[in-house]
């Protein structure tokens, strides 16, 4: 071991040659230097916000020189060093903290919230723990696609005491997948000290809970982190496996900017600036006659030509004009649809039936497809639908999952990233709660955040009148037709429903697919025997009249079709509307403009549902043509409760037909 009197950290270079050593301390120094200048920049007002990783440079560095260049690494907000390290052009960076074209996300989203394919990165969220899982769905992709590479994945020790960082841990560990889970324990999550964030001695002994190796690293220490971390992940791409990192940090400055550090102790800041990662390097470097005095002056006058070169390019970039027409473009990416024609061979299908026939035949044509859920290999799902697909498609494609809907979420994000389909199917839609923020804050957004498509299918069992209670019974759509970002459809017909899915898996964008499980073994019809596909946004008038525009979907449609089978002398027409969002307004607005009355039906509650949308939008836009108010018949404002009677009193089923009839009357 070698030491000096000049350096409080030890070091010992285990054979490194003294070019990699200077180079890790030049990749060091750059990030730090950078840091300086934004520092002096905020202060300016030229940048809004900034989080720095003043003090942790030498776990960024050494992690990200440890990696392959076409390996995938997640950083967060104070890993400036692994942007730098990977030789982010710097007019780039600084293009993106300033909102400018030349960034990463068009000014939509700021800091270090973005990712970049070009230099295999991928951003945090503010939510921190979905990165968790996204690493798992690309070292999954590595795996299926053995490419023996492993992911690396970033989280403080705050971010510890999410959800998210423990599903993630599991399915890495239970999977085997090649994930290097990097915790850089900094002493504070903002102002809460460790202390108050967990109760163990330390974060690494919570690997052996999930069955994986955890080593503990002192983070300052720029050598120990990059030759470990060499020797780490030339392991994982032999034998691939999860491994648990604890970096042991401070953090010198303050959670960001605004937040200060008055809270941290004097003394704990007079003792960790004692072992500043670059002032004890360089030290180090000097007394082993490494870096001369002569060196160092010209490392950083050439780091600081280079910033200032390349701020004023970011400086001189003309700041972006506002277009409505590309923001709302940039939402979902382009899917140029392609119809498929249905064969005439045709079977006579049950709902469960098209929906399982659907997705083996999509699994036929996309070879790479994977499908997750909770007992869905051997079992088949609750549901069946996946019966026999292990044994058509094998255990790597049809993937049983551990109860962590989060996780799982997130899994599919990483698979799309690292370019894989998938389909997550939720046992009940009412339990997408459980992984609710990455459906809406990272599937949703990242396409219009960083140009990355979600290209995930998620299958959502849903709806009533299976006596199943508040917690099976749930139509939940409206969480998600609210959400920009997200695709839903919502087929009634067996034959739908096939096609739907079909080009919900073909479409590149997140999609929502809602199956009404009282539907599943009720409803019949003569389906295609091979693949086909039909365009979402599109709906389908299911009985042409004019007198009333009847417009609902998924059960409701069989309760307005018994409701009008029931009463001759009603000529109703009925739009079935497959798919919520995009939403088929042209067809609705043209019926209501013939009819000149117009219901709208749904399971789900009345307030806040996708009823309330339609109705404004056809007294906006069809008013004049209108002969009575635009009528809504939902659900109670209650739970979905679980007895028959309370149940039947509870669902829209009942009070639709006196509805209807008072609108005719009107």
């Amino acid at each position: 071991m070698l030491t000096t009197s000049k350096s409080t950290i030890t070091y010992d270079k285990k054979g490194l040659d003294n070019k990699t050593l200077l180079r890790l301390y030049k990749n060091m120094l750059k990030p730090r230097m950078i840091e300086e200048k934004m520092l002096i920049l905020l202060r300016q007002g030229k940048i809004s916000k900034w989080f720095s990783g003043i003090g942790q440079e030498a776990i960024s560095v050494g992690v990200t020189m440890a990696m392959q260049k076409d390996e995938y690494i997640l950083p967060m907000h104070r890993n400036l060093g692994v942007f730098t390290t990977r030789e982010i052009p710097l007019h780039r960076l600084f293009g993106q903290w300033q909102g400018k074209a030349s960034g990463f996300t068009k000014g939509r989203d700021r800091s270090f919230h973005f990712g970049t394919q070009e230099f295999n990165l991928v951003g945090m969220i503010s939510h921190l723990g979905p990165q968790l899982g996204v690493a798992d769905g690309i070292a999954l992709a590595s795996l299926l696609k053995k490419k023996n590479q492993v992911t690396a994945v970033f989280t403080g020790e705050g971010g510890t005491s999410e959800g998210d960082f423990h599903e993630a841990l599991n399915v890495a560990s239970v999977w085997q997948l090649p994930v290097m889970f990097c915790i850089e324990n900094n002493g504070y999550g903002l102002s809460t000290p460790t202390n108050e964030q967990y109760n163990c001695k330390d974060l690494a002994d919570r690997g052996k809970g999930y069955g994986m190796e955890s080593f503990i690293l002192d983070g300052n220490n720029i050598i120990e982190v990059y030759t470990k971390m060499q020797k780490l992940t030339n392991s994982i791409r032999k034998r691939p496996r999860p491994i648990l990192i604890e970096f042991k940090t401070f953090r010198m400055r303050g959670h960001e900017e605004a937040s200060g550090t008055k809270y941290v102790p004097k003394d704990l800041m007079e003792h960790w600036a004692k072992f500043d990662p670059i002032e004890n390097y360089q030290s180090y470097l000097k007394d082993q006659k490494i870096l001369t005095e002569k060196q160092e002056v010209a490392i950083k006058e050439g780091i600081m030509h280079e910033i200032h070169e390349h701020l004023e390019m970011a400086f001189n970039e003309a700041p972006i004009v506002p277009d409505m027409e590309t923001e709302l473009r940039d939402v979902y990416k382009a899917f140029e649809f392609k119809a498929i024609a249905p064969s005439k061979k045709t079977d006579e299908l049950r709902l469960i039936d098209a929906i399982s026939q659907g997705l083996k035949q999509s699994m036929e044509k996309h070879k790479d497809m994977v499908v997750m859920g909770q007992d869905i290999a051997e079992y088949g799902g609750v549901f069946k639908i996946t019966e026999g697909f292990v044994k058509a498609f094998g255990k790597e494609r049809v993937r049983n999952t551990p109860i962590c809907e989060s996780a799982i979420v997130e899994t599919a994000m990483g698979l799309s990233i690292a370019g894989i389909k998938s389909v997550v199917e939720m046992q009940f839609s009412d339990f997408v709660t459980s992984g609710f923020n990455p459906v809406v804050n990272y599937l949703a957004k990242v396409h219009y955040r960083w140009n990355q498509e979600a290209d995930v299918v998620i299958r959502m069992p849903c709806g009533g009148g299976v006596a199943a209670g508040p917690f099976h019974s749930q139509t939940n759509e409206a969480w998600f037709t609210k959400t920009p970002g997200l695709k839903v459809v919502y087929p009634a017909f067996p034959y739908d429903a096939k096609g739907l899915l079909a080009t919900a898996i073909e479409d590149p964008n997140p999609v929502l697919f809602f199956e009404h499980k009282a539907l599943y073994r009720s409803i019949r019809q003569e389906v295609p025997k091979d693949y086909y596909t039909l365009p979402l946004g599109k709906a389908s008038v299911v009985k042409e009249g004019s007198q009333v525009t009847i417009i609902t979907y998924g059960a409701g449609v069989h309760w307005a079709l018994e409701t009008i089978d029931k009463h001759d002398h009603i000529n109703a027409e009925l739009i079935d509307l497959r798919s919520l969002q995009p939403l088929d307004l042209e067809t609705i607005f043209n019926s209501v403009r013939k009819t000149n009355k117009a219901i709208i039906l749904q399971e789900d509650s009345m307030f806040g549902g996708v009823a309330s949308d339609i109705s404004a939008l056809i007294m906006e836009h069809c008013f004049e043509q209108l002969d009575a108010p635009v009528k809504r018949v939902a659900s109670l404002e209650t739970p979905v409760p679980f007895i028959n009677q309370l149940e039947e009193q509870y669902l829209a089923k009942g009070r639709f037909e006196t509805a209807l009839l008072e609108l005719l009357d009107y």
